[in-house]
């Protein structure tokens, strides 16, 4: 975000990043410090990490981010900001709506258990500015963000960069055979990083409404086929083996992409081979 900014010609001393390490984003006067005369707020501030985090540790998953994202947007309506995005993310929707997932099934059924807590605080987000919209009048704005990848993605938690390190340790082991823990036919929407802040920017400069908006590829891989995808890019021609992990959560994500097009004109250009080839070439294994 902070490149693509660069690139638009905003001046770098008008960018502020607040980082963990030295702002902690769930005390308040560290809040009330990152708003302090800023105009647009765009919050990807998370803690997170994937399943494993959210199976082990959700009780902290939901106080750490429910805490942070409530007391930021809260300084910022004391402090004036502008505008204030949020970003969410497509495991807030039910598991039991029929696909493609559309913004008006999002309170149609509850969550999946797995990401609860993480979903839960994130979908807090959006109701604090839909009623802070209608209480003060401030301009928040709430993306449903799908899965992200791209480089600079962090070699573990998310199934592309796992994806990509067994595939990496097996040419490194001259292996034939690898067994890949995943159900098969669960499908996903997977966004390419610089897609996905193209959308956030149009959205900052041309959406302005209370309702969420999904910021997706609007296409979906089956696992099976993304697992096949990467071992080709990788150039590995051993056998490829699914063990079934997980048969009863065939969970799929096949999200409708079209209001962010109506809306502001969003539309994903990368297709996954190119942005996945250009991913894999920026992982340091």
């Amino acid at each position: 975000i902070v490149e693509e900014l660069i690139e638009r010609g905003v001046s770098r001393e008008n960018i502020i990043i607040s980082r963990s390490k030295d702002c902690d984003l769930r005390i308040w006067e560290n809040c009330k410090r990152a708003v302090k005369g800023v105009g647009l707020v765009i919050h990807t501030a998370a803690v997170t990490g994937g399943v494993r985090i959210h199976l082990e540790e959700p009780g902290k998953i939901f106080y750490d981010n429910l805490v942070m994202w409530a007391q930021l947007m809260e300084a910022a309506r004391q402090e004036g900001v502008k505008k204030f995005i949020t970003i969410g993310s497509v495991t807030e929707y039910p598991i039991n709506v029929e696909l493609p997932l559309k913004e008006t099934e999002l309170w149609d059924g509850p969550m999946d258990e797995v990401h609860l807590a993480y979903a839960t605080a994130k979908k807090a987000l959006l109701v604090q500015s839909q009623v802070y919209r209608k209480q003060y009048n401030f301009n928040g704005i709430h993306l449903l963000m799908t899965n992200m990848y791209g480089p600079g993605d962090e070699l573990t938690g998310t199934v592309i960069p796992v994806f990509a390190r067994l595939m990496s340790e097996a040419q490194k082991r001259k292996v034939t055979s690898i067994t890949i823990p995943i159900n098969t036919e669960s499908r996903r929407d997977f966004l390419y990083v610089e897609d996905a802040v193209r959308a956030v920017l149009l959205a900052a400069e041309h959406y302005d409404s209370p309702e969420p908006v999904n910021i997706a590829s609007g296409d979906a891989i089956s696992m099976k086929a993304l697992v096949q995808l990467t071992a080709r890019l990788f150039n590995f021609r051993g056998e490829l083996q699914f063990d079934g992990f997980q048969e009863a959560r065939v969970i799929s994500r096949v999200i409708d992409a079209g209001r962010a097009e109506k809306e502001f004109g969003f539309k994903a250009s990368t297709d996954l081979e190119t942005g996945l080839e250009a991913t894999i070439k920026s992982y340091k294994f």
